[in-house]
C-alpha cells in the first residue's frame, strides 16, 4: 500500500526536521488556530451500484474536483507529459488496496487530459501549457462479481489515490488518501443504468481482461516517477544501478550514493553555505591542525547523523518518496530560510550572536563542537531539495533490496556530502591562502553573506507563495505579521535585556508587562486583520459560487467588489446605490475608518441591503482606472467614501472623515432618488 504508507512517511520526516520549524506541525495560518481554506482539489468515491447480483457488473468513480486555476499531474501510462516535466511530476494513480475474493476489477479508465499553464522547470519561459487534469475529472475502474459470489456477502473495496496539484506558479504537497466504497452481492438486484458521473464511463472496459481477483489490482500507475529508474536498466549520471542485490551490488551502491552526496555540495541548494564553513576552517588553519581537524570532523559527524537519520522512516515504512516534497510545508521553508538570513547578517558583521552553547547553531562562527555539528546538520539540510537529482534512481534500488542497503545508501550520502568538509580540516593548506583578516577578509565575507541572503530569500518566498496559494486573503495581511514579529523581538529583548540590568522587582516587573504588550499588541493586531481578511475572502468565495455562471462578472451584495467602471455602471443601471471605498493596504486612516464606521451597525447593516453595491477600490499599487474614478470626484488623497444613486439628477456624496451616521444618511438620500423610492412615497 505505497500510497497511504507514503503520506505516513512524509509526517515521519517532518518530526525529523522539527527543531527547525517556526511553527508547531498541523498549524493553520500563523499559528493562532486558522483554518483551511476550501481544499485545491475535493475528492470523492462511489459505485454505480450499491448492490450486485452473481455475476454481475458495476464501476465504481473516483473523482477529483479541481478548484478554479487548479489541475493535477495526468496519470503516466497516459505518457502524455514532456520528458522535463515527467521526471519529476507525481502522477495521479489509483492502486486497489483490498478487494474481496468475490471481486475482479478491470483497467483503469482515465479522464481526458486538457492543457493548462504549468511552471516551466527547463527555465526558457514563466510557464508552459501540458496536458492536465482539471475541473471535475472522474476516474472509473470496471468490477466484475464472480458468479458465486455468496448472495449477502457483503464487502469492501479500498483504493490508495495519490496526486499532486498545481496552478500556473507551484505545485502543492502530493496527495496519498485510501478511499473505499461498500459492496453487497443480492440476487435480486439488476444492472443499474450509467447515469451521473458514470455517464462517461465505457461499458467495453468490462470486456477487458480482468485482473486477478484478490490481488493488489488496477491503478498501476506508480505515483513516483523514480520508481522507473530503480527498474533493472536505470541509471546514475549514466552509470547503471545495482538491482540484483549481494555485496557487489551493496558496494556499488554505496560509491554511488557517496558521490552523488558530494554533487549535493555543487548544487543551488548547498552552494551558497560552503563559503561559510571554508572561511571558518581558514580562521582554525594557521592555529591548532589539530582544532581545525576536530571542528571539521564534527561537522563531517553532523551532515551524516542527518542522512543516516532519513534511513529510519524508510526502515518503518515499506516504500520511500523524495523528501524534498516536505518543502511544500510553508512554515518549514520560511524558516529555514530565516535561519540561513540570520547566519548571512551575522557573517557579513553586522552584529554580533552571543548564543548559549544549546542553541549556537546559528552562529556562523562554528567554533565549538557543537556548533560545528549543528552547521553540519544545516549543511545536510539545505541538501534536500536537490535531493531527487542525485538519488532519485538511487532510492528505490536500495528500498526493494532490503535494510542493509537502505541504510547504507543514506549514510553514504552523508559520508559523501560531509567528505569535503574533512579534508579541507585535514589538509588546512587548501584554505590557508584565503584572508583571515583585515580589509580583503571582510570583503569576503560580505560578498559571501549577500550570497547567503539570496539563498534566504528564496527559501522564505518559496515558503510565502505556498502559504498564499493555500490562503490567498493572507497576501495583503502578511505586512502586519512582519511588524507584529518585530514588536514582537522588541517585547522579548526589553525583558531580557531588563533582567539582565537590575534586580528591583518593581523595575522587572514594569518592563515585563510593557514588553508583554509590545510583544503581543502586534501580534494580536496581525491576526485581528487576518482574521477580518479571511471572513471577507469567505464570503466572497461564498457568493461567487452562489452567482454560479456569472463567475467573476456578477455583482456582489454582501461583501466588497473589486472596482471596475464597467461593474460600477452596471450597478447602478440595475437600480442599486453603489459605495466606493477608495483605500490602499499602507493607508492606516482607510483601515482605522472601515473598522470603527463600515464593518460595524448600523452602518454595516445598511451596506448589506438588497439595493446597495459595495465597491473597493484599492490604490495600494498602480492603478489608472482607480486613479481616474477619485480624479471624477474631486479628489486627490485618500481616504475617500463616495455614495453613488442610480439617478442622474442626484450628485455623489463624498468624504473622506466621516461618521456612521452620516454615511447612513447619504445611503438613504441616495435611496430616495430611485423611481422605485419616490413610488413608494
Amino acid at each position: 500500500m505505497p500510497n497511504r504508507d507514503g503520506r505516513r512517511r512524509l509526517l515521519w520526516i517532518t518530526a525529523v526536521l522539527a527543531w527547525l520549524a517556526p511553527a508547531a506541525a498541523g498549524q493553520d495560518g500563523f499559528g493562532f488556530g486558522f483554518q483551511d481554506d476550501a481544499p485545491a482539489v475535493t475528492t470523492s468515491i462511489a459505485g454505480s451500484q450499491t448492490a450486485v447480483a452473481p455475476g454481475g457488473q458495476m464501476a465504481v468513480a473516483i473523482v477529483l474536483d479541481h478548484a478554479e486555476g487548479y489541475h493535477s499531474w495526468p496519470a503516466a501510462e497516459l505518457d502524455v507529459l514532456p520528458p522535463e516535466i515527467a521526471e519529476f511530476a507525481v502522477t495521479t494513480s489509483v492502486v486497489a488496496n483490498s478487494v474481496p475474493d468475490w471481486v475482479t476489477l478491470g483497467p483503469v479508465q482515465w479522464p481526458t487530459p486538457h492543457l493548462a499553464p504549468v511552471p516551466d522547470v527547463t527555465g526558457n519561459a514563466e510557464i508552459v501549457e501540458v496536458l492536465t487534469f482539471d475541473g471535475r475529472s472522474v476516474i472509473y475502474v470496471p468490477v466484475r462479481i464472480s458468479d458465486d459470489a455468496p448472495v449477502g456477502s457483503v464487502g469492501e473495496l479500498a483504493f490508495d489515490l495519490a496526486y499532486q496539484t498545481c496552478n500556473d506558479t507551484i505545485c502543492l504537497m502530493p496527495e496519498f488518501e485510501t478511499m473505499t466504497v461498500s459492496l453487497t452481492v443480492d440476487s435480486s438486484v439488476a444492472a443499474g443504468e450509467m447515469t451521473g458521473d458514470f455517464a462517461g464511463f465505457d461499458l467495453s472496459g468490462f470486456d477487458a481482461e480482468p485482473a486477478d481477483a484478490g490481488s493488489d489490482q488496477t491503478a498501476t500507475t506508480d505515483p513516483a516517477p523514480a520508481a522507473d529508474a530503480a527498474a533493472p536498466g536505470g541509471s546514475f549520471f549514466g552509470i547503471p544501478v545495482p538491482s540484483g542485490g549481494g555485496v557487489v551490488g551493496l558496494v556499488v551502491l554505496g560509491l554511488l550514493a557517496a558521490v552523488g552526496g558530494a554533487v549535493l555540495n555543487l548544487t543551488p541548494c548547498v552552494l551558497p553555505v560552503i563559503p561559510i564553513k571554508v572561511m571558518t576552517l581558514s580562521q582554525h588553519a594557521g592555529e591548532s591542525r589539530a582544532r581545525a581537524i576536530a571542528l571539521g570532523l564534527w561537522m563531517f559527524l553532523g551532515v551524516v547523523a542527518f542522512w543516516a537519520a532519513l534511513a529510519v522512516p524508510v526502515l518503518a515504512l515499506d516504500t520511500f518518496s523524495d523528501p524534498s516534497r516536505i518543502f511544500g510545508i510553508w512554515w518549514l521553508t520560511v524558516g529555514i530560510g530565516v535561519v540561513i538570513a540570520i547566519m548571512a547578517v551575522g557573517l557579513m558583521g553586522v552584529f554580533e550572536i552571543t548564543l548559549p552553547q544549546k542553541v549556537y547553531m546559528v552562529n556562523p562562527k562554528a567554533d565549538t563542537a557543537w556548533g560545528s555539528f549543528m552547521f553540519g546538520v544545516m549543511t545536510a539540510v539545505l541538501g534536500l531539495p536537490c535531493f531527487g537529482f542525485v538519488a532519485g534512481a538511487l532510492v528505490p534500488a536500495a528500498a526493494t533490496q532490503g535494510t542493509l542497503f537502505v541504510i547504507t545508501l543514506f549514510t553514504a550520502m552523508g559520508v559523501g556530502m560531509g567528505a569535503p568538509y574533512l579534508v579541507l580540516a585535514a589538509f588546512p593548506g587548501l584554505v590557508k591562502k584565503l584572508p583571515r583578516t583585515g580589509p580583503a577578509s571582510e570583503l569576503v565575507k560580505q560578498v559571501m553573506g549577500l550570497l547567503l541572503l539570496a539563498a534566504a530569500a528564496y527559501f522564505v518566498g518559496s515558503g510565502l507563495i505556498a502559504l498564499v496559494t493555500t490562503k490567498p486573503y493572507i497576501a495583503k495581511q502578511l505586512h502586519w505579521w512582519i511588524a507584529g514579529g518585530f514588536g514582537a523581538a522588541a517585547g522579548v529583548w526589553l525583558f531580557v535585556r531588563t533582567v539582565q540590568i537590575t534586580k528591583k522587582p518593581v523595575l522587572r516587573t514594569a518592563m515585563a508587562l510593557l514588553a508583554l504588550l509590545l510583544a503581543g499588541g502586534g501580534l494580536w493586531v496581525a491576526n485581528s486583520e487576518t482574521a477580518t481578511a479571511r471572513g471577507e475572502h469567505e464570503r466572497r468565495q461564498a457568493e461567487l459560487a452562489a452567482a454560479g455562471t456569472a463567475g467573476e462578472g456578477a455583482i456582489l451584495k454582501t461583501v466588497w467588489n473589486d472596482f471596475s467602471p464597467a461593474l460600477v455602471e452596471r450597478a447602478l443601471a440595475d437600480g442599486n446605490v453603489v459605495v466606493m471605498d477608495f483605500t490602499a493596504e499602507w493607508c492606516i486612516n482607510c483601515k482605522a475608518l472601515k473598522k470603527a464606521v463600515l464593518n460595524v451597525d448600523p452602518t454595516r447593516s445598511v451596506l448589506h441591503a438588497d439595493d446597495v453595491v459595495m465597491v473597493k477600490v484599492d490604490l495600494t499599487g498602480s492603478n489608472p482606472e482607480g486613479d481616474r474614478a477619485l480624479a471624477d470626484l474631486n479628489r486627490t488623497g485618500i481616504p475617500t467614501l463616495a455614495v453613488l444613486s442610480p439617478n442622474k439628477g442626484t450628485g455623489p456624496w463624498v468624504s473622506s472623515a466621516y461618521t456612521a451616521d452620516q454615511v447612513v444618511g447619504a445611503i438613504e438620500r441616495a435611496r430616495a432618488g430611485t423611481p422605485s423610492a419616490r413610488a413608494g412615497g
